[in-house]
């Protein structure tokens, strides 16, 4: 057995770079957030090849002498904290006392800081862990670091970095961050010698968000006014719940200052709303929370990315009131329901302030969607959160007794398929069949699914797709555009004709002949939501494209209305699959109760 040794310094901080350097991201998240500690008023960031080649970060902070220079490349240096008493209050970013001299450690590392009392800088190179040279040099007031060739003697950890393209999308969000958690800094950001933004200092918020969001987004931001709840304040901006994605992705929290993911926080975000986003989706938000330091952990995680809070249920009910009093609106009496004689059609009055004023309709494509078996009230609650609303009407489609009867008698067989009789429906969300044996249920989006599905993997055939008059924009995140670009051939395959339009816009100018015109853009955000998670797990081009198939099939059969004349055709479609009784995920398309089974339940022998 090999005896016990003491690392050395270099090994312990390689070490050391593995819990805290993943990427170049953690390199930029590191210093940047020196950087704002220091007082820095203006951070600029530089970036080669996705930052493995070169990344160099400048602030014009308060600097440090020449000991500090040097005494910060040790390990456990840190300026932020003096005993264990004050790690129970912790009011700053950076403060473990690794990070540089792990940096410096796989990589090949320049650091220039002077003081503002100080005539010159100091110059400071270090090699892979060993120390160069030390020197003065002229150089403004703050701090700049470079660090290039990154991972250069760690080769196990450089080859598990991603695209150049997906490791500059990590760094831009990581700047995003940062530039959205401190308006009152001014941020640039410069990618292989190009400026990718360019943001002043400003003491508004909503400029700032705007500034990274996008018009669309920017343009129906819901302020959420400073609430204040036990020490806790409250404040920020969030989306309507049209603008609701699947993820966390889109939520931007910020507490004491700093980037936070929290699932505590994400939950009181969605309860909020009141259950007016559909399931599965969260809200977008941007939210800057202000507490005791004392009543936060923020030292759970190597990477500082998740915190721990001393009493979680008030947190979550801070945030809840603060988003229920952002939605509510100026002011709400009762909503009345009147129905008509007949009861196939109801009319919903929401009375505000005492009066009566007609709002435009839904659009017939959210008609349609309530018809996929989306519930009316998720809807209704949407509109009211969305604010604006005075009142709305809203025609509730009845299924007519007399309807389904007629559709009883008739004796519908499906070619290529078992030999089934189409009965009728079941609250539009499944098809009624008898069979042989019993009776027999079809989910006919599981079967779309499963048809979309095999038609893609038929030799890797292109969904037909149709051009559109007036190409879409969309505003995404910069991962996203970057899944877009890397994946283009299988969003072409998907029927989606994509292009970057500059920035964080991306155009649509083709999409798959199935979708409504007003639902292409709904698709790509869902198809982009239901395969970023997936990105990156097989490196086997057919295995990713199937479940990139599987994501665009989900997508395909959602925006598909059925009736029961289109019924033969689907089965039809369905018994030509070569697994035709399960959707790509394995549920099933079609369930059989027995004649026995009915028997039994019927108490009969």
């Amino acid at each position: 057995m090999p005896t016990v040794q003491v690392m050395s310094e270099t090994l312990a901080s390689q070490v050391a770079a593995g819990e805290v350097i993943e990427r170049p991201a953690s390199v930029i998240k590191e210093l940047v957030e020196n950087a704002i500690d220091a007082g820095a008023r203006k951070i600029e960031v530089e970036i080669q090849k996705g930052g493995v080649a070169m990344l160099r970060v400048r602030d014009d902070g308060c600097g440090m002498s020449a000991e500090d220079a040097l005494r910060s490349l040790e390990r456990h240096a840190t300026s932020k904290l003096r005993t264990s008493e004050d790690l129970n209050g912790i009011s700053t970013l950076g403060f473990r006392g690794e990070a540089l001299p792990s940096i410096a450690s796989v990589s090949r590392f320049t650091m220039q800081t002077r003081e503002a009392t100080a005539s010159e800088g100091t110059e400071v190179k270090v090699d892979g862990g060993k120390r160069q040279e030390t020197k003065a040099v002229g150089c403004p007031v703050g701090t700049s670091i470079e660090v290039r060739d990154l991972f250069f003697n760690v080769p196990a950890r450089k080859k598990f970095l991603k695209a150049e393209s997906t490791e500059a999308a990590h760094i831009d969000h990581q700047i995003r961050l940062h530039a959205l958690c401190t308006p009152g800094i001014g941020w640039l950001l410069r990618k292989d010698g190009r400026t990718i933004f360019d943001l002043p200092a400003t003491s508004d918020r909503r400029v700032r968000i705007e500034a990274m969001t996008g018009n669309e987004s920017g343009k129906a931001l819901i302020a959420v006014p400073r609430h204040e709840r036990r020490g806790s304040v409250i404040e920020g901006a969030i989306l309507p719940a049209s603008f609701a994605r699947r993820g966390r992705k889109h939520q931007y929290v910020f507490l004491n200052g700093r980037p936070v993911e929290d699932q505590t926080i994400s939950r009181a975000l969605r309860e909020g709303f009141k259950g007016a986003l559909p399931e599965g989706l969260q809200p977008g938000a941007w939210l800057w929370i202000t507490m005791d330091p004392a009543l936060v952990d923020v030292n759970v995680h190597p990477a500082k990315r998740e915190v721990r809070f001393a009493d979680p249920a008030q947190i979550r009910i801070a945030i809840m009131d603060a988003i229920e009093a952002a939605l509510r609106p100026p002011s709400v009496t009762e909503a009345i329901v009147i129905e008509s004689a007949t009861q196939k059609n109801a009319v919903r009055l929401e009375l505000i302030g005492g009066s009566q004023q007609v709002v435009r309709e839904r659009a017939s494509a959210e008609g349609a969607e309530g018809a996929e078996g989306e519930p009316n009230e998720s809807h209704q609650d949407e509109g009211r959160a969305g604010g604006g609303v005075t009142w709305r009407h809203e025609e509730q489609k009845e299924l007519g007794v007399e309807e389904v009867s007629g559709r009883k008698g008739d004796a519908s067989h499906v070619p290529h398929a078992p030999d089934f009789r189409i009965v009728g429906a079941l609250s539009d969300r499944y098809a009624l069949l008898e069979g042989e044996e019993g009776l027999v249920l079809l989910e006919p989006r599981a079967a779309r699914e499963r048809i979309f599905y095999e038609q893609l993997l038929a030799g890797g055939e292109r969904i037909d797709s149709q051009g559109l008059l007036v190409p879409v924009l969309v505003e995404l995140d910069v991962r996203e555009i970057d899944l877009l670009m890397r994946h283009r051939e299988h969003f072409d395959q998907a029927g989606f004709t994509l292009e970057s339009f500059g920035g964080q816009t991306v155009t649509i100018s083709a999409a798959p002949a199935f979708l409504n015109s007003k639902n292409v853009k709904k698709a790509l955000l869902e198809l982009v939501d239901l395969v970023i998670d997936r990105d990156g797990l097989s490196k086997v081009k057919r295995l990713a494209y199937e479940g990139f198939s599987a994501k665009v099939s989900q997508v395909a059969a959602r925006q598909v209305t059925w009736n029961e004349a289109a019924l033969p055709a689907l089965l039809a479609d369905l018994f030509h699959c070569d697994l035709p009784y399960c959707d790509p995920s394995g549920k099933p398309t079609l369930v059989q109760i027995s004649y026995q089974d009915l028997d039994r339940k019927f108490g009969k022998n």
